[in-house]
């Protein structure tokens, strides 16, 4: 069942600037915290803390914990998921955010296995599941505050600011670790180094949440009558296949990112002993481009529908993979980034869209359920798999042509499950004159 989105005719609120500004300011700093973890993860994580295993064991055990994140997304989505359908979308701005941000602080705390031997990598696997709790919280309520409050025309355009902060969380979480892996010797950055990026996290934490601070409850929820008493319940009985089809729909986006920005830098590093710090030149700068071209793909997702653009974005990640691929092989810094580039343009056709059509496709009263728990299911089975299985293809000699073929083949799988979901985007604006109704 599908849920039809509300009248176009509701104004925009004055406040819809501040309200932007502070659903990107949460993701950013959400996004920070779980992307720190990663960089980390792909550099220092696997001999501090499992230095028992060989090199390929241990980053497997490192993208391991990194993958414990992805699986608690969807928990977190259906605890903070239930709060924001029956209390309110604010609450789960604040307590969403509080949790990531201890989380990753404590990461950053935690000594590594030569302190306190096995109880290090149990700290850190525990840490790292509460970091994605948290964030598995966080995208429904910042999206929501967005999309809620937006005027139907420009849904997608003020719903593409929280979907911006991924990308500047990324680019603080790696500028910090550039600066340090510049700055120190390789010693210091693995002995104390790494730690510092984690603690600054709790300084982002605070100002995210002063920000929110002063935000109202949107209307949409506001106007619900009888709220749901159990959102999970009613979002398995009655939207199960759509739950499916999104969380295999969002796969791709998933894998393609995680393989640009936590695969591709351990692989360089290791395999083609590419220096750290041009990998992160050549990620962030690609990573910056994404996060810029955001609105105009949300643009084109307003004039043109939803479904168009995110069919627009498998496609060409499809296309993308074995090129992708190629050129990170060469070792080439500009090579290295046009391929990384062409993947995250492709990326983001999709994902400057999915923050205005996944809570469309759900009646109010359990929105934040279930459009939470696509999205974070679409992060396990994209964002959870793609390092450790990415790593395990690419053993041996030669072009990893496994983990280009792996990434076309969840390409595919999520262009099926687009294919097979309705478009959302609102009829035209009654007062404009000769504008043709789009499919509702």
């Amino acid at each position: 069942m599908r849920y039809s989105p509300a009248s176009p005719s509701t104004p925009a609120p004055p406040s819809m600037t501040r309200l932007a500004a502070a659903s990107l300011a949460g993701t950013a700093v959400e996004f920070y915290d779980f992307f720190v973890y990663g960089t980390a993860a792909a550099l220092v994580l696997g001999p501090l803390f499992f230095p028992t295993f060989s090199p390929l064991a241990g980053s497997l055990a490192a993208f391991g914990t990194f993958g414990i994140g992805f699986l608690a997304r969807p928990l977190g989505s259906v605890v903070f998921g239930h709060i924001g359908d029956r209390h309110g979308r604010r609450p789960v701005l604040f307590l969403s955010l509080f949790l990531t941000g201890f989380a990753t602080v404590a990461v950053g705390c935690v000594p590594s296995y030569a302190s306190i031997g096995a109880a290090a990598p149990v700290l850190l696997l525990l840490l790292r599941f509460l970091q994605g709790l948290g964030l598995g919280g966080e995208w429904g309520g910042a999206v929501l505050l967005a999309v809620e409050h937006a005027p139907a025309r420009r849904r997608v355009l003020w719903s593409s600011f929280p979907q911006m902060g991924p990308s500047v969380g990324f680019l603080l979480a790696n500028g910090v670790m550039l600066a340090l892996s510049a700055g120190l010797t390789d010693a210091e950055f693995r002995s104390w180094g790494w730690r510092i990026p984690f603690w600054g996290a709790g300084l982002l934490a605070a100002g995210g949440l002063l920000l929110r601070s002063s935000l109202t409850e949107t209307p949409q929820f506001q106007e619900i009558g009888e709220r749901a008493r159990l959102p999970l319940a009613e979002v398995v009985r009655d939207h199960w296949r759509l739950v499916l089809l999104t969380a295999g729909a969002l796969s791709v986006g998933y894998a393609v990112f995680y393989a640009v920005t936590t695969w591709a830098l351990a692989y360089a590093t290791e395999h083609l002993g590419v220096s750290r710090t041009v990998m992160l030149v050549c990620i962030m700068s690609a990573v910056a481009v994404k996060g810029a071209l955001t609105p105009v793909s949300a643009l084109l997702a307003d004039r043109y529908g939803r479904r168009p653009l995110c069919l627009a974005g498998c496609t060409a990640c499809a296309l993308w993979m074995f090129p992708m691929v190629a050129l990170l092989q060469t070792g080439e810094p500009l090579l290295m980034f046009a391929g990384f580039l062409g993947a995250l343009l492709a990326f983001i056709t999709m994902f400057a869209v999915i923050a205005a059509y996944l809570p469309e496709l759900y009646e109010p009263r359990v929105r934040c359920t279930g459009a939470a728990v696509g999205y974070n299911l679409g992060g396990v089975l994209g964002g959870a798999l793609t390092p450790v299985v990415a790593t395990a293809l690419a053993r041996g000699e030669g072009p990893p042509w496994g983990v280009a073929a792996y990434l076309t083949g969840v390409a595919l799988l999520s262009l099926g499950c687009f294919a097979l979901l309705p478009e959302t985007r609102p009829a035209a604006e009654p007062t404009e004159a000769g504008a043709e109704a789009a499919p509702a």
